[in-house]
């Protein structure tokens, strides 16, 4: 199976996120391999001033323009990039769409589309393609295991109101052992760490789930509460 894995960086109010940086790869799951990968900067928004003004990572705007420079990313029409998507979709026969809270990915991308073709075109990617949430598939296998919360708890991977971290960064320090591991925060880059973790949760043995779900992050918190009383940790 061919899975697409994205990940894309935004401006704008959170309620309206709109990406200025689309990233993403196909992963090859049989021959455990990437088959290719694209780093994008979507021209409406990034040419926007007062738009990237509102971004959350702004300070990243020079990171950008040296890829540009270098060529290491490419700047295209947002139509142009969701073109890219469907053509690599059918050539490398893959019919599903994955990221790391793929609800939000999804969510800002159909923003994007609408609003730049001011609702002409409402739907990013393409219809019928399958959806796995990456989030989800950790909440559910690796990240609800003993090891981890003990883990967690040991390095502190614990937010202010107490809940153990589920986030992608935290996902891959676990698996690379690498307490200070910390996340780029741009589209593409972040797209590798995905595809580890995806790697991760399918070449373990635990069951998943790959439903797109918010409240995915409280089951690890249950399964901590069950093994506190079971004095398991």
């Amino acid at each position: 199976m061919n899975i697409l894995i994205i990940d894309t960086e935004t401006a704008n109010k959170v309620e309206q996120p709109l990406p200025y940086d689309v990233g993403y790869c196909i992963y090859d799951t049989e021959q455990d391999k990437v088959l290719v990968e694209r780093s994008y900067v979507v021209a409406e928004i990034f040419l926007d001033k007062e738009m990237m003004n509102s971004a959350y990572y702004a300070k990243k705007i020079p990171l950008y323009e040296k890829g540009l420079r270098e060529g290491s990313r490419e700047m295209r029409r947002l139509l142009t990039i969701r073109k890219q998507i469907k053509e690599d979709l059918r050539k490398y026969d893959c019919d599903t769409i994955a990221a790391y809270n793929l609800g939000f990915d999804r969510r800002a991308c159909n923003n994007d589309v609408r609003f730049i073709t001011s609702s002409m075109v409402r739907w990013f990617f393409p219809f019928g393609v399958k959806m796995m949430d990456i989030w989800t598939m950790a909440c559910t296998s690796f990240l609800r295991s003993k090891w981890f919360i003990k883990w967690a708890e040991r390095n502190r991977m614990i937010s202010p109101a107490g809940n153990l971290k589920t986030s992608a960064e935290v996902a891959y320090r676990y698996i690379t052992k690498n307490v200070d591991f910390a996340e780029e925060h741009t589209g593409l880059e972040d797209v590798r760490i995905e595809t580890e973790i995806l790697r991760k949760v399918l070449k373990g043995r635990m069951k998943y789930d790959t439903a797109i779900n918010a409240g995915c992050w409280r089951i690890p918190q249950r399964r901590r509460k069950e093994l506190a009383e079971e004095g398991q940790i």
